[in-house]
């Protein structure tokens, strides 16, 4: 029994339920998927050090703890299985009060507005807490780094953000209007969303590849979307141009 006014798709039922392909896009995506494999043009890693809690240890340092988890207690310095910070000496920090409950984590998740010690980020400045983007090729950080691109390019650029630094946490990674890109892969697994952006979540001891698709010429800026990371430095710009136009 038909519904009043509904009886007049019967006759679009037949082609909506046909799959279509695109051969232009069948193409589009077989260009794309050549680039997952090729090596990157650029790598640029994610870093962070923190001169406010990470210093010379004295010798007498039998127990390290982490900052933001105390309870997290060990015999040698290390990571924290919580959240990847560098362990510090014991007696550098408090230990919660009795009834003190930590915010339950399953697995390093890296946020940093998780953090449990409100106090180390009210102390924290632009001298003690550095956060860099390091061009691997050539080891220059943030406004150092001299990338140039051209018109018509597509750059593939991954995105390192290891635990081998003092504070791990996301990063929210944002380029200005030279083009968009795509996610290709994370951690090596292609990404089959390819849907373009200007802005991706690069999770701690995460490793994203993507395709900058440089469309206009200018100069542009690259950075880290966290407003105190990119104020204390995690930020760069670089120029386009447009060769055609010459």
């Amino acid at each position: 029994m038909w519904v009043s006014g509904v009886s007049w798709l019967y006759p679009l039922v037949g082609p909506f339920s046909l799959l279509r392909t695109s051969p232009e896009m069948v193409a589009e995506r077989a260009r794309i998927d050549a680039h997952r494999g090729r090596t990157p043009d650029k790598t640029l890693a994610f870093e962070s050090r923190m001169p406010l809690l990470y210093g010379d240890a004295p010798a007498s340092v039998t127990a390290w703890t982490c900052p933001m988890h105390p309870s997290v207690v060990s015999a040698q310095p290390g990571s924290c299985p919580s959240c990847g910070m560098k362990l510090i000496p014991a007696d550098e920090i408090a230990v919660p009060a009795a009834g003190h409950a930590e915010h339950p984590h399953q697995a390093p998740d890296g946020l940093e507005w998780e953090d449990l010690m409100p106090e180390i980020n009210r102390a924290a400045d632009s001298c003690n807490m550095i956060w860099k983007l390091v061009d691997r090729d050539t080891g220059k950080a943030n406004w150092q780094i001299e990338w140039a691109f051209n018109v018509g390019d597509q750059v593939k650029i991954r995105l390192v953000n290891d635990l081998a630094q003092d504070h791990p946490i996301h990063h929210p990674f944002h380029i200005h209007g030279a083009g968009r890109f795509l996610v290709l892969s994370r951690d090596g697994v292609p990404d089959a969303n390819l849907v373009w952006k200007d802005t991706v979540l690069v999770r701690s001891d995460q490793t994203v590849d993507i395709l900058l698709d440089v469309t206009n010429p200018g100069l542009w800026m690259a950075h880290c979307h966290i407003a105190e990371h990119s104020q204390s430095g995690m930020m760069f710009s670089f120029p386009v141009t447009d060769e055609a136009r010459r």
